[in-house]
C-alpha cells in the first residue's frame, strides 16, 4: 500500500462549468470581490479555465496548487453564442448540488450593493425563516449563501 500523509491534503477549488466567461468573470470579480488568481487557455481543445479567490497574508505570492478555497470556471468556447444552451445548477427538480458560501462584514450593505449591481437574489434575508442568509444567483444560476461574519464588525 502507498503511503502518503493526509496532514499534508488541502482542500483547493471547487470548478463551475460556464456559459460566458465575461458574465461569470464580471460577476464573481466585481459583485462577489474575488480576484483572478490564475487562467489558462487551451485554444486546440476550445475552452478556457479561470480560478477565482480571495486575498489573504496566507495566501500572499503563491501559485493556484498552493492556496486554497478557490473556485475554478471552465469555459468551453463557443457556449456564449448559443441562446438554447445552460447548464444545470444541481438546484432543479432532482436536487443534488447546493451552493458555495461567502462571508460579508454587512450582510444589509452587501445586499444593498447587490442591488445597485444588479444581481438576481434568490432569497432576501428577509425572506423565509432564515433571516441571517440571502442567496444570489451567479449569471448561470448557481447559488451564491451570503453570510454576514460577526468576526467582521
Amino acid at each position: 500500500m502507498a503511503t502518503t500523509d493526509v496532514s499534508t491534503y488541502r482542500y483547493n477549488h471547487t470548478m463551475y462549468r460556464i456559459k460566458d466567461a465575461k458574465a461569470s468573470l464580471k460577476f464573481y470579480t466585481e459583485a462577489l470581490g474575488m480576484k483572478l488568481v490564475d487562467e489558462y487557455h487551451n485554444a486546440e481543445a476550445k475552452f478556457s479555465l479561470y480560478f477565482l479567490g480571495y486575498e489573504d497574508p496566507a495566501s500572499a505570492g503563491l501559485v493556484r496548487l498552493g492556496r486554497q478555497g478557490l473556485l475554478e470556471l471552465t469555459h468551453n468556447h463557443g457556449t456564449e453564442d448559443d441562446e438554447s444552451f445552460a447548464y444545470s445548477t444541481g438546484n432543479g427538480d432532482v436536487g443534488g448540488y447546493g451552493h458555495i458560501a461567502i462571508t460579508v462584514d454587512d450582510l444589509q450593505g452587501a445586499c444593498k450593493r447587490f442591488d445597485d449591481l444588479g444581481v438576481k437574489f434568490v432569497k432576501r434575508p428577509e425572506e423565509g425563516r432564515m433571516k441571517h442568509i440571502a442567496f444570489v444567483a451567479d449569471p448561470d444560476g448557481y447559488r451564491v449563501e451570503i453570510l454576514e461574519n460577526p468576526m467582521l464588525k
